[in-house]
């Protein structure tokens, strides 16, 4: 096991109903004024906007209001949001919401606490978050795991680039957790938050350096869980043992506790930022479900007693002793297979999409940083290696 430093501060607030506390909980940190960040018109049409204002109200606590988050939130949306916050002399940003929501929060935090630097220049890492606003969540969608991580992910609508930072210093303060809140989430987003909750801790799970016994077995176990519980949910969206599950596996599977004790790089995250950064309907969960794959049986061979575990342990396969090949592919098949299972795409043009030579090149330009990267993965991917992967996705 490598050395490691554990940091997870957020304070989580699980179960029934803690929406409704969330003036009381910021008042008792002594914030006074927050913008509430939040996303299309779910939140008003449920009236859980409705209920935090009240709530808010009630605890006399002020607040501002900035709606309208997409989906790979816009780098555009973030600087509106930091005017208002200046102008407002805003205390807390409190997001409402899932990942998108959440990544914007974090992104006009850092933004608003440092006005006279762009958030750009964090994303494109040209300068490090020196400081930020805190950032409070009522978590909506089980997915990102964004609630209690350090990364912010935002796409940039000149040039269409897709990048991320990392800081603890927005890492949310507290994350209030009901699982009720997500039964209305559609059937296909909850598969895509079932397949991001997965990707988060696969892919601190086939490591390049580092064995950590103890931490594979953590994220063995949560993979099994979330597996079981996103085949209930997507049967029965308001069975609440599943959704629990689904909810409690998206903080733990991007808090760093999976990956404790080696290294890794995640390599199909950033392939996949590239293809929804230019093919803005794509969603992220449905993105690593067509890429995973195809990057894993582009990689296996590198690998093949790292895969033949994970067939085994997760899937519960039998092991191919004569063979391993066999058991690392099937592994590989049983992932994809259930990526169906739950509804979700496998092939790019099941996204809707059918990329030419030139976008698929463009993607993997952009995933190097133009040429300025290397993966560092099983073996080094480089633009070329990519390409074959985005090919292996057709």
């Amino acid at each position: 096991m490598k050395d490691f430093e554990y940091y997870a501060p957020t304070k989580v607030f699980f179960g029934k109903g803690y929406e409704n506390k969330a003036g009381e909980i910021i008042a008792s940190y002594g914030y006074r004024k927050v913008m509430i960040h939040y996303g299309g018109g779910s939140a008003k049409r449920t009236g859980l906007l409705d209920r935090l204002e009240a709530s808010l109200a009630g605890s006399g606590v002020e607040y501002v209001e900035c709606g309208g988050v997409q989906p790979n939130p816009k780098l555009s949306l973030a600087r509106e949001a930091i005017g208002l916050c200046l102008r407002e002399k805003v205390d807390l940003i409190l997001a409402v919401g899932g990942g998108s929501v959440i990544d914007s929060a974090k992104c006009v935090a850092a933004g608003a606490a440092d006005p006279d630097t762009d958030p750009w220049r964090y994303l494109n890492r040209e300068k490090t978050v020196e400081k930020a606003l805190p950032v409070g969540v009522v978590l909506t969608i089980s997915a990102s795991g964004s609630e209690m991580s350090s990364s912010c992910v935002i796409t940039n609508e000149e040039g269409w680039l897709k990048r991320s930072f990392n800081s603890d210093l927005v890492r949310p303060l507290f994350a209030l957790c009901n699982p009720e809140l997500t039964y209305s989430v559609s059937k296909y987003q909850t598969g895509c938050g079932t397949v991001d909750i997965m990707m988060h801790t696969l892919e601190r799970y086939f490591t390049t350096d580092g064995e950590a016994p103890l931490t594979d077995r953590l994220a063995e176990g949560l993979l099994k869980e979330v597996i079981a519980a996103g085949r209930i949910a997507d049967q029965n969206p308001e069975d609440y043992d599943a959704r629990a599950t689904l909810m409690w596996a998206s903080s733990l599977s991007h808090n760093g506790l999976t990956g404790l004790g080696r290294d890794y790089f995640m390599s199909a995250h950033q392939i996949e930022h590239e293809l929804s950064g230019m093919f803005d309907q794509v969603a992220h969960g449905a993105g690593l479900s067509v890429l995973f794959p195809a990057w894993c049986r582009y990689i296996y061979r590198y690998a093949i007693d790292r895969f033949c575990q994970y067939a085994v342990r997760v899937w519960n396969l039998e092991m191919d002793y004569s063979h391993p090949e066999n058991t690392a592919l099937a592994g590989i098949q049983a992932t994809e297979d259930y990526f169906r299972s739950i509804g979700m795409p496998t092939r790019m043009k099941e996204l809707g999409i059918d990329p030419t030579k030139e976008q698929i090149e463009e993607m993997a330009e952009k995933a190097t940083f133009f040429g300025a990267r290397t993966f560092p993965d099983y073996i080094p991917l480089g633009k070329k290696e990519i390409v074959e992967i985005f090919r292996l996705a057709e």
